[in-house]
């Protein structure tokens, strides 16, 4: 087998690892699998490098590689703490429920809630007041905190 064709097995391979890893991003809800995929999508990508640095016959592709892996170690450990944290505070993964994080200025989506109901309704949130002025605080919050 030449080069070339062990080179477009490689590239067809990580093609097709991140083709996989694009649908299962796109397609899934779940936080965990959602970063699964991306992991896929990323040894995807690795794999190429490797076959372009086979194929031309430097070590280029596998130092990018090492810096992938070293990115995604990092990623899977930013992943696994943000999942950690949106599961203690709300008991779910779905990314649909997770649009109550959204900011002020984006106007609300229909979302459905974990009974199967349709909220339309944006919670208020809390807003910075302009740079310069007293913020508004409202007379009950005052009452037991005086210093405000």
């Amino acid at each position: 087998m030449g080069n070339a064709a062990l080179l477009h097995h490689y590239l067809l391979t990580g093609g097709g690892l991140f083709a996989l890893g694009m649908i299962g991003f796109v397609s899934r809800r779940n936080l965990i699998l959602m970063f699964l995929a991306v992991e896929i999508m990323l040894q995807g990508v690795a794999l190429t490098l490797i076959g372009w640095g086979r194929y031309h016959g430097n070590a280029e592709g596998q130092l990018f590689v090492l810096f992938i892996i070293a990115a995604a170690a990092a990623e899977a450990a930013v992943a696994l703490a943000l999942v950690l944290s949106v599961f203690r505070a709300g008991r779910r993964v779905d990314v649909a429920l997770l649009v109550r994080l959204r900011e002020d200025t984006v106007p609300p989506q229909a979302t459905p809630t974990a009974e199967g109901e349709i909220v339309l309704e944006s919670p208020p949130w809390p807003r910075l007041p302009v740079a310069g002025t007293r913020p508004k605080i409202p007379a009950d919050w005052t009452d037991y905190r005086p210093q405000l």
